[in-house]
């Protein structure tokens, strides 16, 4: 049921839910096929992106499966930000779950990745469960940091989390670059940003230091113009933003396409393990819904909102499966029931878990520090919770 009012506030089509059938025998499938996809435009570079990417049936059906647990996931946030029981900024990552899921299905595991204030789809790929965000998202102590970042904050082993000032991930990005540089480790550092931070100065000043260093980091900017104008009118609106390390190299690909990305991530991770310094790596995508949850959308027309829904990259993915052979409608139908039940399980705990004590707010501050005693209207007194029975 909270698929459906989700949907009718993001307005994208809600998936089928059926009961499990018998499946087909495992040799009826195709197990590996290659698909063809859109070529990457390139800026400093001879070469590029292969432009064909090879699937295995277990690969295909193991993306649709995380892309389509951060839009169910993502739709459970609409409901409980709607009930009120998520306070706060929220930002929705509806349409752009291949971003996330095709870098992670690039890099390894030991990589380092930092991205923006909306975390939510990179928090899932990087490892932490659709428990430990819902109830982070509800403020509860089971989240992931304790209840104190709420759906801004939130952090796992190589992943430094989202953060709230516009742009400034990038900067520590390029900081954990150098780390791995300094420490001689062969791991790199993915700093994602969106369009909207990619006119800050510090990304400008990162980009020089980076290239100067030679620092082995990946600038993936999240562009969501998805097919927006001529390359004439992208170009004197200054909208190529992988061009904009002027002597970075840098791609652009199409991050409507699990694959593409998945494939362009590869390449990037490539250049910057041999040696050869930054790379810019621009998506190409398009986010369903507003900025944040409840925005009215005036900039854009519903139109447009649904032209471009055309190019899910969900649908995408379980289309191509689909015509060649390689899963069928239960095993996408299977796949939806398991997600839809993990996610009503989580939003359960999450909203029902306790909040975390005062005193117990002003911990994990500083590593290995004491409880701090923080000035308020009694100057430097202890925060205590209080007993209300």
């Amino acid at each position: 049921m909270f698929a459906l009012v989700a949907n009718r506030l993001c307005r994208i089509p809600s998936p089928s839910v059926a009961v499990r059938l018998d499946a087909r025998p495992f040799s009826d499938f195709t197990q590996q096929i290659s698909f063809d996809i859109k070529k990457c435009e390139l800026h400093g570079l001879v070469d590029g992106p292969p432009d064909s990417a090879v699937l295995t049936r277990d690969q295909g059906l193991r993306l649709f499966r995380q892309m389509q647990t951060i839009r169910f996931m993502q739709q459970k946030v609409q409901q409980l930000y709607t009930q009120k029981l998520v306070r706060g900024s929220c930002h929705h990552y509806t349409g752009q779950e291949a971003c996330a899921v095709g870098i992670e299905a690039a890099i390894d595991k030991t990589d380092h990745l930092i991205t923006s204030y909306r975390v939510n789809g990179y928090s899932f790929t990087r490892g932490v469960s659709v428990r430990e965000i819902l109830t982070e998202m509800t403020g509860r102590r089971g989240g992931v940091a304790k209840g104190r970042g709420g759906p801004m904050h939130m952090y796992a082993p190589y992943f430094y989390g989202g953060n709230a000032i516009v742009g400034a991930q990038v900067s520590l990005g390029a900081g954990i670059a150098l780390a791995c540089q300094y420490q001689s480790s062969d791991q790199i550092s993915v700093a994602v940003y969106g369009d909207g931070a990619a006119n800050q100065g510090q990304l400008f000043e990162v980009f020089n230091m980076a290239a100067l260093w030679k620092l082995p980091c990946v600038f993936v900017c999240e562009n969501n113009r998805y097919g927006k104008g001529t390359s004439v009118e992208r170009a004197s609106a200054c909208t190529d933003f992988y061009k904009r390390g002027d002597f970075i190299p840098g791609i652009r690909a199409d991050g409507m396409d699990v694959l593409c990305v998945r494939e362009a991530t590869k390449f990037a991770k490539d250049h910057c393990r041999s040696g050869k310094g930054p790379i810019i790596l621009e998506l190409q995508t398009y986010r369903f819904c507003g900025h944040f949850v409840n925005e009215t959308s005036s900039y854009r027309s519903q139109a447009e909102v649904e032209q471009q829904q055309q190019n899910d990259p969900i649908s995408r993915l379980r289309g191509q499966m689909l015509r060649t052979n390689m899963a069928s409608a239960e095993d996408f139908q299977n796949i939806d029931n398991e997600i839809l039940e993990e996610v009503e399980e989580a939003a359960e705990f999450a909203v029902s878990d306790p909040e975390p004590s005062l005193d117990d707010l002003c911990n994990c501050v500083y590593h290995n520090s004491p409880s701090l005693q923080v000035r308020g209207i009694h100057p430097w007194a202890k925060l205590q919770s209080v007993d209300k029975r």
